[in-house]
């Protein structure tokens, strides 16, 4: 009798230990289905690349970024830093590219051209006030293994 009392006292200290509960987990949206989403190497943000204009009219030579904080909160007011980089040259570039925050962590991105051939990385970092984080995507790689529109942990 005294052992089944203790282990039914002890039964919500085990299971308050686990570190997956649903309330501690992050998630972050994805909200388009053809964008391309990845978590900050930190999971500080989400960042998802609106590249077409199937889903969300943009423009030639413009992407659309859309960023969420460790909340799922948009990310309004952050500075975004945008640099690509040949794999196999190791050439880097960063721009001139226009970044325009159209609020709602909508980011509007222009003079970038994500169709060009090789192997290489577009490098992201975001930074919002004393939080930086950043995320990369390797092309084309990154164009092949695109997840759903949906929410996703780190």
């Amino acid at each position: 009798m005294y052992l089944f009392l203790a282990l039914w006292l002890l039964l919500p200290i085990c299971a308050g230990a686990d570190d997956s509960s649903p309330a501690e987990k992050k998630l972050f949206t994805k909200h388009f289905q053809e964008s391309l989403f990845d978590i900050t190497d930190h999971t500080m943000f989400s960042v998802e690349v609106i590249l077409d204009e199937k889903e969300y009219k943009i423009g030639k030579d413009v992407i659309g970024i859309v960023l969420h904080d460790d909340h799922d909160r948009d990310v309004r007011g952050a500075t975004l830093m945008i640099s690509s980089k040949d794999l196999k040259t190791g050439e880097q570039s960063s721009g001139p590219y226009t970044i325009v925050d159209k609020g709602n962590g909508l980011y509007i991105v222009s003079g970038i051209d994500l169709k060009r051939t090789g192997r290489w990385e577009l490098l992201i970092t975001v930074k919002k006030d004393k939080a930086e984080d950043q995320v990369r995507f390797v092309f084309p790689e990154i164009l092949q293994k695109r997840y759903p529109k949906g929410r996703y942990s780190p």
